[in-house]
């Protein structure tokens, strides 16, 4: 990490031991992505409730090279069954959370997230069930051919000229072509 690691805490004393634990679990996001530029860990007491305990926020923030990845672990609904008034237990949940954000951040980068195509809106213009193809009219005025099997919903023959759709465009032997297809 370039710049130290800042640990705030509010509305409630430092305390050794929680930060001794805050600094594992972020040298333990430091090994999962060495590229770490700046970290910062709020620990938050926005309440002083005596009967029911403290609900804890914690704030992580973690500055990675071209972005930033933020987390906020704030107190669980009253009615949820599952609230623990533990501060171990929010910054472990705070820190999980992290670390999910910070794998999903490394897959990005490294191009192993799929990326899903952008959909476009345009009408049906012709059909030829005889051949089983068909085109549709884009919405810059081109018509684009498909064919039977890119239709993902529906029938074929239930199409009609001017039922509007989504396609996926995509480039085939003879030129574009509509890769997939479905009805609005």
């Amino acid at each position: 990490m370039d710049a130290p690691l800042e640990i705030r805490f509010h509305n409630l004393d430092p305390s050794a031991a929680m930060e001794v634990a805050i600094r594992e679990r972020v040298d333990r996001l430091n090994r999962l992505y060495p590229r770490l530029t700046r970290c910062l860990v709020a620990v938050e007491a926005p309440h002083r409730q005596h009967r029911k305990g403290n609900q804890w926020e914690v704030h992580i923030d973690l500055w990675v090279p071209g972005g930033h990845l933020a987390v906020t672990r704030e107190p669980h609904r009253p009615r949820d069954k599952y609230a623990n008034p533990d501060v171990y237990t929010a910054m472990r949940d705070a820190f999980d959370v992290a670390e999910r954000q910070l794998l999903d951040y490394k897959r990005q980068i490294n191009g192993e997230v799929k990326v899903h195509e952008d959909f476009f809106h345009g009408q049906v213009a012709a059909l030829h069930p005889e051949r089983d193809h068909g085109f549709i009219l884009t919405n810059t005025g081109t018509q684009l051919y498909f064919h039977r099997n890119s239709l993902m919903e529906g029938a074929f023959e239930e199409l009609s000229p001017g039922q509007p759709v989504h396609y996926v465009e995509s480039v085939g032997d003879t030129g574009p072509t509509a890769a997939k297809v479905w009805l609005v």
